[in-house]
């Protein structure tokens, strides 16, 4: 299925990070937020390390981004995939990321997943000249990780923002 991109980045001039997924699953294009399945544990996992209270709403969630200078986007604009499984991913398009690294701060870069840091690496980093940053997928599919195990990797952010 072709998939087009259509949820706007988050992010404002004074962004210092840019956290990146792959495209949004059909779950967070229907919830129109970034990790938008309520099974995975993106916003779980940032509120913690932020010490902040969970954000139930969309706005909630884009608040605290913004709140801590978190940009958050995709590599990707547009592809063929089979419901959420990145690794079905044919035909990428990229995000021309410097759309938002010209307008912020941003100096450093996070994939979550592998995934991500590869297309990132093939199809974005020439572009931007930003090493990418490799941070667990935070998908209910990557059950190897606890959430206390992908807190205590998302932690690095701290260092950044």
């Amino acid at each position: 299925m072709k998939v087009i991109h259509k949820i706007p980045p988050i992010y404002t001039e004074n962004s210092k990070i840019l956290i990146l997924g792959t495209i949004p699953s059909p779950k967070s294009r229907e919830n129109s937020i970034f990790y938008g399945n309520p099974q995975n544990r993106f916003w779980k996992v940032l509120s913690q390390i932020l010490k902040e209270p969970f954000p139930s709403t969309n706005e909630d969630k884009i608040s605290i981004a913004k709140k801590y200078n978190i940009a958050i986007w995709d590599v990707l604009y547009s592809c063929d995939i089979e419901g959420a499984s990145d690794n079905t991913i044919k035909n990428p398009v990229p995000n021309n990321l410097n759309k938002i690294i010209n307008q912020s701060q941003i100096k450093y870069i996070f994939t979550t997943g592998t995934k991500a840091f590869q297309l990132y690496n093939k199809y974005c980093f020439n572009d931007t000249k930003i090493e990418a940053i490799l941070l667990p997928s935070t998908s209910p599919a990557n059950f190897r990780y606890s959430t206390e195990k992908l807190c205590s990797e998302y932690s690095i952010i701290l260092n950044y923002i």
